[in-house]
């Protein structure tokens, strides 16, 4: 384990010379190339660039979607890639939420389903899952009425307050949105970033990767990226 690492444990993520390759064709790409970053508990980060700069990538790594080629990378303590298997799958549970451009819920489900879901697959009674669900949609401004309706019968920005209400489900320290507005009009944008903002509460961090530069002003610290790697910081 390297030592920078090893000492920076005062910090929510902690990356150091992370890299991670695809093949792209005959061509060899690399997505993130010897990315380092310390980032405290409890703040709003914004990963800004051009699409294809690296930024949905490096979510995915922190996430545990996919592994890195080379580098360090602790996550609340969390050697995120030296997990496998039944770790692995605990760690997207319980350490990391995650809300996505396209909502990415379950069509067939209800808004309180969807919630519920992360919590049942814990093992959470109904009872309790049900209640948490309930309580997680008015905590992000879902209406009582519209939580037994499906995702085909809310609007984006309904949606995704949805999203960000089961991204909360089992209560991790930390939240990644990849584009989490780029779907929605200007003003239900503004309103999203608002509510992230509000889950700093308790010291949760909010990583966002981002294109849109009011979106990114809103942040406590920017993370700019061009060519999979970091080319300059900003906040704290």
């Amino acid at each position: 384990m390297n030592k920078q690492i090893e000492a920076n444990n005062g910090y929510i993520a902690v990356a150091n010379d992370l890299v991670k390759h695809f093949q792209s064709g005959p061509s060899r790409v690399r997505a993130v190339n010897g990315v380092s970053f310390r980032i405290p508990s409890g703040r709003i980060v914004a990963i800004r660039g051009a699409s294809g700069c690296g930024k949905s990538t490096l979510l995915n790594l922190i996430g545990a979607l996919d592994k890195p080629d080379s580098g360090e990378l602790r996550v609340d303590g969390v050697d995120v890639p030296r997990l496998t298997g039944a770790p692995e799958v605990a760690y997207r549970r319980r350490k990391v939420g995650f809300v996505f451009q396209q909502f990415n819920l379950i069509s067939h489900l209800s808004a309180l389903e969807n919630v519920k879901l992360p919590m049942e697959l814990e093992g959470d009674s109904k009872r309790a899952s049900d209640e948490v669900a309930g309580a997680l949609l008015r905590q992000v401004g879902l209406a009582d009425e519209l939580h037994r309706r499906r995702p085909a019968k809310l609007s984006g920005g309904e949606q995704q307050r949805v999203a960000i209400a089961r991204a909360l489900a089992n209560n991790p320290p930390i939240i990644l949105a990849d584009e989490p507005t780029a779907n929605l009009d200007s003003k239900t944008g503004r309103l999203i970033i608002d509510l992230l903002q509000a889950l700093r509460r308790d010291d949760r961090t909010v990583m966002i990767a981002t294109h849109d530069v009011d979106v990114a002003a809103k942040a406590d610290a920017i993370l700019e990226m061009s060519d999979g790697q970091i080319v300059s910081r900003s906040g704290g």
